[in-house]
């Protein structure tokens, strides 16, 4: 085993491209080494270069995480390289778009067993290591979907939800048994990554999938586990469109039905040539090329979140709760 590192250690999974790998970079600037879990290694290297150029050490190890027993070995690699792993984020996901009827069976069984039974193995793999120390920070990445589900990805949303859920039943459980493991989860908006370009498409008219705007910057989503890790947060909503999912299912869910029937679908299809240039399907397969951060909607892309603003000034967040709920108050009184 070589010398451990001084420097805390992060797990990440799906680290060859978007999210995952966005996070690696920013935690290797912020002082942790990390360990780099994903199924392409062409992506894994390209992004321990990026990681080891922020002066963080790193490890990779290729694993799918719908296969336990390799996620455990990835683990136990990592480990040995790196030393205890201090931190776990569990952020591999694959989507399937296509109206329910249209998706094959392949196609629902491998999203529900990466997006869902992914976080599941990984869970258990930072659990087993993390629980005999009694110390560690598990962050699992939810969706906006997770607070309302979106036509033309149902095994997705379905997956999302599935894991705000679990998340919540393991947290209980740690509470429980008075662990000082920390289980937490981070709810992304649309974010500007390749997932969409690696989603399995079974789209009308050649259309191809796109986040839904408003589209965010991953660098957003990316500070947001930085936070999750670091403060201890059950939960992060990374921007205001989870927040108003959440409280619009809840408050009005037949007029969010509606509006899903109506336009939900359109809005996550694109006809753009440039868009159908970048497709590079890896829902079964990892892909033979490293993949960058960002996806081809840049240009549309939003750098800053009032959402998260609140999320590092808890006060002011509560403040601006208090103002909504005067202000509600006011106009019922009018």
């Amino acid at each position: 085993m070589s010398d451990a590192s001084p420097r805390p250690v992060i797990l990440i999974t799906g680290a060859s491209s978007g999210i995952g790998r966005c996070t690696a970079e920013l935690f290797a600037r912020k002082g942790w080494d990390v360990g780099l879990v994903a199924r392409g290694r062409a992506g894994l290297e390209d992004t321990l270069s990026a990681v080891q150029g922020h002066g963080g050490r790193g490890c990779i190890a290729e694993a799918d995480v719908s296969e336990a027993e390799a996620l455990d070995k990835a683990a136990d690699r990592i480990e040995q390289e790196l030393g205890p792993i201090a931190a776990w984020v569990n952020c591999a996901g694959v989507s399937a778009y296509g109206r329910f009827m249209d998706l094959p069976e392949a196609d629902y069984e491998r999203v529900t067993r990466v997006t869902y039974l992914g976080v599941v193995n990984g869970t258990r793999s930072a659990l087993r290591r993390m629980l005999p120390r009694n110390e560690g920070r598990i962050v699992n990445i939810g969706s906006a979907v997770a607070m309302r589900a979106v036509p033309l990805q149902s095994a997705y949303s379905a997956a999302k939800y599935a894991v705000a859920g679990f998340t919540e039943a393991v947290r209980a459980e740690l509470i429980e048994a008075r662990s000082r493991v920390q289980l937490g989860i981070v709810h992304p908006p649309s974010t500007n990554t390749p997932f969409f370009s690696h989603a399995s498409a079974h789209l009308p008219e050649g259309g191809v999938p796109r986040p839904p705007p408003p589209v965010y910057a991953p660098e957003i989503v990316a500070e947001a586990i930085h936070l999750a890790v670091t403060s201890g947060r059950r939960s992060v909503r990374v921007t205001a469109q989870p927040v108003m999912f959440a409280a619009a299912n809840a408050l009005m869910p037949g007029a969010l039905d509606w509006l899903m029937g109506h336009f939900g679908a359109s809005q996550q299809v694109s006809h753009d040539p440039r868009v159908a240039a970048q497709r590079d399907e890896t829902l079964f397969k990892p892909s033979g090329k490293a993949a960058p951060v960002h996806g081809p909607f840049s240009g549309e892309s939003l750098r800053h979140s009032l959402q998260m603003s609140l999320n590092r000034n808890p006060l002011a967040s509560i403040g601006l709760g208090v103002a909504a709920l005067a202000f509600l108050a006011m106009q019922k009184r009018r």
